[in-house]
């Protein structure tokens, strides 16, 4: 089966890989000539997501070029420690972090290794759906055709609105998110842990990479503005953005803030709660294109390759498409949308570590 993957981030790569490893010829077609949007920021995948590389034997390039941290240690307004909790997911691969330029660029580059072709600069803006599979169009002109389409084009998809074009827009979760990264000496250290930082405005995490850089990222209160809007916002204007949500508190953040230098990066938090239709008989959505959740919980790319690989299970032990697309969403759908559900602040009923011990294993035969 030809596997035509639109997007050439996490979801994409991940998902042709694991399609690769399932018998498919997977192609992916990724609109950017290099990179990827928002390719400044800096994520951690948890143990789950680890889990789920494993599970294609993918795992060690993302652990050769990120750092572990073993729990979280939380701030109060006052700054005092208010307390610690380690993520006690004994005999799992903790959370590794790593800017999401680096896991692009090892992914794509482990899916080259592979012989999974990634053509770039290819803008998918159309598909002709001919009963016998799917022909792709691309804003330079040019066409594709194969069995089924994956829409891994994130949370603006292009796939989603052709799958429904009444889907839902994603929803602003009404803050901006600012990261950066400062090799600045004499800063507060945390060392293997995540600090949270909770101001009186405004939420402040940071860690301390091996090599002494410091990680750090701001969940600020604020109006929606247009992507243009966001797009003109200078290195300069992120840092001033963020410090003056927690100026004149006693807190590291703005000494932490004001340490950094052009590395600063910004933009809006959005969350996709659900979408009503995940597939037709020859197109299917993974990652942020089918759900996207808010990054309190930390869970965006972990989430999205485990969609990459159960669906390459299905796929692979359900030689129908339309079969393949409905037993992958009956697996993934109350999962992903309860972890959206938690990460904008509601309560789900379980305790906090059910997202970490989820596993696949990747012999297991899928039925429809």
């Amino acid at each position: 089966m030809r596997v035509l993957v639109a997007g050439g981030g996490i979801a994409g790569t991940v998902t042709a890989m694991a399609a690769k490893l399932a018998g498919h010829d997977p192609v992916v077609f990724e609109a950017y000539p290099a990179g990827g949007d928002d390719a400044g920021a800096f994520l951690t995948i948890m143990h789950n997501g680890m889990d789920a590389l494993r599970a294609i034997g993918a795992e060690r390039p993302v652990i050769d070029s990120s750092f572990a941290a073993h729990g979280v240690e939380l701030v109060a307004p006052n700054g005092e420690t208010a307390g610690r909790r380690e993520f006690g997911t004994e005999g799992l691969d903790g959370p590794r972090t790593l800017t999401r330029a680096t896991l692009y660029r090892v992914l794509q580059d482990e899916a080259a290794r592979r012989a999974v072709p990634v053509e770039r600069g290819k803008r998918l803006v159309g598909v002709k759906p001919d009963g016998t599979g799917v022909t792709v169009e691309f804003a330079d002109g040019t066409t594709e055709t194969g069995d089924v389409l994956v829409g891994a084009d994130g949370l603006h998809s292009v796939v989603r609105k052709l799958i429904d074009p009444d889907a839902d827009a994603p929803r602003y979760t009404g803050q901006t998110v600012v990261w950066g990264y400062t090799r600045a000496r004499g800063l507060p250290s945390a060392a293997g842990i995540y600090r949270m930082v909770r101001g009186s405005k405004a939420a402040f995490g940071f860690t301390t990479a091996p090599d002494g850089a410091t990680f750090w990222f701001a969940r600020i209160p604020d109006a929606e503005r247009s992507r243009e809007a966001i797009a003109a916002v200078t290195p300069e204007g992120w840092r001033e953005f963020a410090y003056a949500a927690f100026a004149g508190e006693p807190l590291p953040c703005t000494e932490i803030i004001a340490a950094t230098g052009d590395e600063v990066f910004g933009g809006h938090s959005y969350d996709v709660p659900s979408t009503r239709i995940w597939s037709t008989p020859d197109m299917v959505l993974v990652g942020d294109a089918a759900h996207a959740a808010a990054p309190a919980d930390a869970q965006g790319a972990s989430m999205a390759i485990e969609d990459s690989v159960v669906l390459a299970q299905c796929l692979r032990d359900l030689r129908d498409p339309a079969s393949a697309f409905a037993a992958y969403e009956g697996l993934r759908r109350e999962r992903v949308e309860k972890l959206v559900a938690s990460s904008a602040g509601q309560d789900v009923g379980e305790k906090p570590g059910w997202v970490y011990e989820h596993h696949i294993d990747w012999d297991a035969k899928i039925t429809a």
